[in-house]
């Protein structure tokens, strides 16, 4: 008898990029911002074949895109087979509904491709308790009715009477899940509280950023510890935290989840618990990767975050990362001809910001000794301050 062989590989998904450009947006920036849902989509497992855009004063209330633009997308989807279309904002349940309806294939939005990826790489029980309360409240609101076993409303012989429909009890049951959720939270952090109070002798600092900067690599560099570390967004999504010694010198250093510009409101609020170390810590080491052309939009998206969590105030030092791959090419400024070399940017945020700031590699290790010398410096000084007669430094 003839052996059969099955291919049990999972497919790569095809997916098709859908973006709205309104009057306060450029081409560029919304090509930026595509290029950014591409590399989230590629995290997730897809593969993308094309990208839609549309200029409109504001997205459509009922499709986003607007019927026409919709019909060329469904055209597309049916003549290339795509499996699933991903849109760059969050999309309301009626928008997803018509959608859906129209093109009749798998449909996410940008808070969606997030949450996905953030569950495969939750690792430990409290990222996975927030990825979870994080998909219900997203889901909440978007339940449709897929079956009506249950329903007893339709009319005729033998359907009159009080009845429950599926959707309601769908609804009751993810309230029931959501509540059961918090209340494990709360635990979890009530644990955590109690671990962070044995670590208030030592001083305290936390690595943030925007994803895929490179937070967790200059953590594996300085803590000398084994932190998963790769080129995709929200590689690390459990804060770590390592005891660090420079010198005589012992503090702490945690590694944070990285931010990310439109991340989800529901998120941030179910990751609140996580970023507590950020918010607790009283040296903020802020990772930029200064080889991404849009580098100061990721700055100003970090600050935002920080700000919405209450740590914009503590003391900063700001470590530009990735030197070997800046290319000046891509820094070139409207009014100058000559695009911006490296020298010519530390000099002007040096003249610009009194905050401490260091230019590194960490994949290289350039320019290490100098950023251990800094963060030695600023440690010292808040150490000091602290402890004043301990003879540990003297």
């Amino acid at each position: 008898m003839k052996q059969k062989f099955y291919d049990t590989a999972v497919k790569q998904e095809k997916a098709v990029l859908v973006g709205v450009i309104t009057p306060n947006e450029t081409d560029e920036i919304e090509k930026e911002h595509l290029e950014e849902l591409e590399f989230l989509a590629s995290t997730a497992g897809a593969l993308t074949v094309t990208h839609f855009t549309q200029k409109l004063q504001r997205p459509d209330r009922a499709t986003f895109v607007g019927s026409g633009k919709l019909e060329d997308i469904k055209a597309y989807v049916k003549e290339e087979e795509i499996d699933i279309v991903i849109f760059d904002d969050g999309l309301s349940p009626s928008q997803l509904r018509n959608i859906e309806n129209e093109l009749q294939v798998k449909i996410l939005d940008r808070n969606n491709l997030i949450l996905d990826i953030f569950a495969s790489r939750a690792q430990t029980a409290q990222a996975k308790t927030q990825v979870e309360l994080a998909q219900l409240q997203y889901l909440l609101p978007r339940l449709t009715r897929l079956w009506t076993h249950l329903e007893r409303q339709k009319g005729g012989i033998g359907m009159r009477g009080p009845g429950e429909s599926q959707i309601e009890t769908d609804r009751r049951l993810i309230l029931n899940k959501i509540s059961l959720l918090k209340e494990k939270l709360r635990q979890i952090d009530k644990q955590n509280e109690t671990q962070r109070k044995n670590r208030h002798q030592l001083v305290r600092t936390a690595l943030v950023g925007y994803t895929n900067v490179g937070k967790s690599t200059i953590m594996n560099m300085i803590a000398k510890s084994e932190v998963f570390a790769e080129n995709k967004l929200f590689a690390t999504l459990d804060t770590t935290v390592r005891k660090v010694v420079i010198e005589n010198l012992p503090f702490l250093m945690s590694d944070t989840v990285g931010f990310i510009r439109k991340l989800p409101h529901h998120l941030v609020e179910c990751f609140k618990s996580t970023l507590d170390e950020t918010r607790e810590a009283d040296i903020l080491i802020h990772v930029v990767d200064i080889s991404h052309p849009n580098f100061e939009d990721q700055i100003r998206t970090v600050n935002e975050t920080l700000k919405d969590i209450g740590a914009i105030d503590k003391r900063i030092i700001t470590v530009f990362n990735k030197i070997d791959a800046f290319k000046p090419e891509e820094h070139l400024l409207p009014q100058q001809e000559e695009p911006l070399t490296l020298e010519d940017f530390k000099q002007s945020w040096m003249a610009k910001n009194n905050a401490p700031a260091i230019f590194i590699s960490a994949t290289k290790k350039e320019n290490v000794e100098e950023f251990r010398a800094l963060l030695y410096k600023e440690v010292k000084a808040i150490h000091t301050e602290r402890y004043p007669y301990d003879a540990l430094l003297y």
